[in-house]
C-alpha cells in the first residue's frame, strides 16, 4: 500500500486550510497514494478560538473534505472539531475516501506541560478503526500516543497500522520524546506507526501563538520492529511511503508482545 503523511502548518482560517488540503492530497494522489494523513487541527490551528467554527460530521468542512475525497479518489484523514458537550468541542479525526466514512475522537485529552485541554476540549470514550483496500487502520491522537494500550486495543481489533495525527506542542525535550513515543508505540503494538505532526511554524517565518501546542513537525512512518521508513524535519512537507501490511503477520510471529501480554 502506498500511503502519504502530510506535514502541514494550519492557520486560522478553515477555508484556507481546506486549500492547503487540496493542494497536498492532490500531489498525494498523483504520487499513487491510497490514502493521505494530515495533522490534527487541520481545520484551525490550536491558538484560537475552536467552539465558533466546530461544526458537526457531516457540516459544510467536513463535506467539502468528502467531495475532495470523492473527486480524487483517495482516502484523506484530516483533523478537525465538532461540538461536544458543555460547550466544548470534540477533537476529532474524520476519516473519508472510497469505501469509508468514519471518525475518531481524542480520547486522551492534553491536560499536561501547563496546559488544560479538558476545559475545552470533550473526551472520546471509544477507539476506532476502519480498513482500505484490505488493511486495518487504528487512530489516535497527539497525547494518545503517551498510552500503549490504545495502540495495542487497535492492533487486537486487527489494526496492522496505528495512525497518530498531531499537533505536538514545542520545549525542553519535547522532540526527542515525540520520536521515541512513536517508535515506542510501534513495537508495543507491532503495527506500522503513520505520524503525522503539525509542522513548526517558525520554519515558515511565523512565531508560536503563546502556549498554544502548534507543532514541531518531525513527522515519521514507522516499521512493527520500531525503524523509520521517513523521518521529517520542521518544514511543510509530503513523505510517500510504501508499507506492506503482511510484514506485520511475520513480525508477530518472532515477536508475539500481544499474544504473550498478561493483565495484571
Amino acid at each position: 500500500m502506498r500511503l502519504a503523511v502530510a506535514q502541514i502548518i494550519s492557520s486560522a482560517d478553515p477555508a484556507a486550510n481546506l486549500e492547503l488540503i487540496r493542494d497536498y492530497a492532490t500531489q498525494a494522489k498523483a504520487a499513487g497514494a491510497e490514502l493521505v494523513v494530515f495533522p490534527e487541527a487541520a481545520m484551525r490551528a490550536f491558538g484560537h478560538s475552536l467552539k465558533d467554527i466546530a461544526e458537526p460530521l457531516d457540516g459544510p468542512w467536513a463535506e467539502k473534505i468528502r467531495a475532495l475525497s470523492r473527486e480524487l479518489r483517495v482516502v484523506v484523514v484530516a483533523g478537525m472539531f465538532a461540538p461536544g458537550k458543555d460547550g466544548r468541542v470534540r477533537n476529532t479525526l474524520l476519516v473519508t475516501g472510497p469505501g469509508v466514512d468514519t471518525s475518531y475522537d481524542k480520547v486522551h485529552l492534553f491536560d499536561a506541560f501547563g496546559f488544560t485541554e479538558s476545559k475545552t476540549v470533550d473526551a472520546g470514550e471509544t477507539p476506532v478503526t476502519f480498513e482500505v483496500d484490505g488493511t486495518v487502520f487504528g487512530l489516535a491522537t497527539c497525547y494518545d500516543v503517551r498510552f500503549p494500550a490504545l495502540f495495542a486495543a487497535n492492533a487486537r481489533a486487527g489494526a496492522q497500522v496505528n495512525i497518530v495525527c498531531a499537533s505536538w506542542g514545542a520545549g525542553e525535550g519535547k522532540s526527542e520524546q515525540w520520536d521515541l513515543l512513536v517508535r515506542a508505540r510501534a513495537l508495543d503494538s507491532t503495527t506500522f506507526v503513520v505520524a503525522c505532526g503539525q509542522g513548526n511554524p517558525e520554519t515558515i517565518g511565523a512565531g508560536p501563538a503563546g502556549t498554544a501546542p502548534t507543532g514541531i513537525g518531525h513527522s515519521a512512518v514507522i516499521t512493527p520492529l520500531g525503524i523509520p521508513l521517513a523521518a521529517l524535519g520542521g518544514k511543510p512537507e509530503l513523505a510517500v511511503v510504501d508499507i506492506d501490511p503482511s510484514v506485520v503477520d511475520e513480525v508477530r510471529a518472532k515477536l508475539p508482545v500481544l499474544a504473550n501480554a498478561r493483565q495484571f
